[in-house]
């Protein structure tokens, strides 16, 4: 069953004097953060009420209500952000929330069982998976891309891979 709440973005630095920060949205559309009622902190005790939220170079620059000046901004650094999961639109064929993907097992498509999904990052090319191998060593990265990911369920718990040609290969020689 997938978590009760999405992470949609996590607080950066404060941004002028006034109280605002900057936020990095995981969401498709940055700003439909607006509408998201309270935001929460990982813990779930801590609420952010966002006032104002416009874009920034890569980011979104956000003031949120009770946060007047840079200094209580400044201590909001690194806090992750969290929407209860009925608050956001369901996913639709194509789109997956990174919570719904991590933690699925992940086989090749000749079903040999690699390992699971521990992240999704995105470096600006387009989303990563991260794979810790079932067998131990060091984590691999596959793009989250068609040609490389043709199939996700996840209701059945599984993503099959047709990894990038040397992927598993280096794995098998380290």
């Amino acid at each position: 069953m997938p978590d009760a709440r999405v992470r949609v973005g996590k607080i950066g630095a404060a941004h002028g004097i006034r109280g605002e920060v900057r936020v990095f949205v995981h969401t498709e559309d940055p700003l439909a953060i607006r509408g998201y009622g309270e935001l929460e902190d990982e813990s779930g005790t801590r609420k952010f009420e966002v006032i104002s939220a416009r874009a920034g170079n890569g980011h979104l620059v956000v003031r949120f209500k009770g946060i007047e000046d840079r200094n209580a901004a400044g201590k909001l650094t690194h806090i992750e952000l969290f929407v209860p999961r009925d608050r956001l639109p369901a996913p639709d064929e194509e789109n997956f929330y990174h919570a719904d993907l991590i933690g699925l097992a992940v086989e090749t498509k000749d079903g040999e069982r690699l390992g699971e999904v521990i992240a999704v990052p995105n470096y600006g090319a387009s989303d990563l998976l991260e794979i810790r191998p079932a067998k131990g060593g060091a984590t691999l990265l596959v793009p989250f891309v068609d040609e490389f990911v043709p199939e996700v369920d996840i209701e059945g718990g599984r993503i099959v891979i047709d990894p990038p040609a040397g992927l598993l290969e280096e794995e098998k020689e380290k």
